[in-house]
């Protein structure tokens, strides 16, 4: 899990964006945060450049006044919830207007500030918002660090799974997959010919369809292990088609279940031992 403190110097070093059209204030505000130790400090009496700016350079905090010309504050974030990348509002609004500030937090702020500035006021409610803002981004990092980390091993298990396929298919004569209903799904290798089947393909059909010619004691011993979902190894089992010689088969399984543990089928491997004439 993250690391849920932020150290004073991350606070410190966050950016930091003034949004005022008037010069006096954003003056004030960039003297106050520079006197608090605050190194990453811009400011802009030009609100329709603000959503440009952030989407160039996301700032970690924008200071807004509400009232201004050309664009008013809840203009402005409206912009700013356009941009994809951030789904977070970083706004403290600065207002003088008591009435606003409801209406400021309903669009999206996560803060504001009355004016006249009482200055203790406005450095704890910063320096609060901060630390929520950059909580905030390193959770979303370690997310995202996450779900590559889940990725990466998907795609491991999966290019295991292939090995995994590649060398029992090697080590036997076939390769088979059942689902939770008995069904095929997969069959690999030459089984076909050896079961004396004529289709394309065994996916579909249900192991009780291929009962011609099974040793009934075999065939309930192995469905008994099958029904108790449990492996089995180097099981022998007979057969003696209706029309074709003898056949002894060697199979080996084992049940497939979900990560929450729900039996999705068995998988398992199977040579021909012997094969009258």
């Amino acid at each position: 899990m993250p690391n849920s403190m932020i150290d004073s110097i991350d606070i410190l070093s966050a950016s930091i964006l003034i949004v005022d059209d008037q010069e006096s204030n954003v003056q004030l505000l960039e003297q106050l945060l520079q006197g608090a130790g605050y190194t990453n400090v811009s400011s802009t009496m030009q609100p329709e450049l603000v959503c440009a700016m952030h989407r160039k350079t996301p700032y970690d905090l924008i200071l807004l006044d509400l009232q201004m010309p050309v664009m008013d504050g809840f203009q402005v974030m409206e912009a700013l919830k356009t941009n994809t990348q951030d789904s977070y509002l970083p706004v403290i609004v600065l207002t003088a207007q008591p009435g606003h500030k409801l209406r400021a937090l309903q669009a999206g702020a996560k803060d504001f500030v009355s004016k006249p500035f009482d200055l203790v006021e406005v450095k704890t409610r910063i320096h609060n918002m901060l630390e929520v803002r950059l909580l905030y981004k390193r959770l979303a990092e370690f997310n995202k660090v996450l779900e590559q980390t889940v990725q990466e091993r998907t795609a491991e298990l999966r290019e295991s799974e292939a090995r995994y396929r590649s060398l029992t298919e090697l080590a036997s004569d076939w390769y088979w997959e059942q689902d939770e209903s008995g069904s095929f799904t997969k069959v690999s290798g030459p089984v076909l010919a050896m079961l004396g089947l004529r289709v394309d393909s065994l996916k579909g059909i249900h192991a009780d369809d291929l009962e011609d010619g099974w040793d009934k004691t075999e065939r309930e011993t192995l469905l008994a292990a099958i029904a108790a979902r449990e492996p089995f190894l180097d099981f022998v089992f007979h057969r003696v088609p209706v029309h074709g010689a003898p056949q002894e088969f060697r199979i080996s399984g084992e049940p497939m279940f979900s990560i929450n543990g729900r039996f999705q089928g068995y998988r398992g491997i199977g040579v021909e031992v012997f094969a009258g004439t």
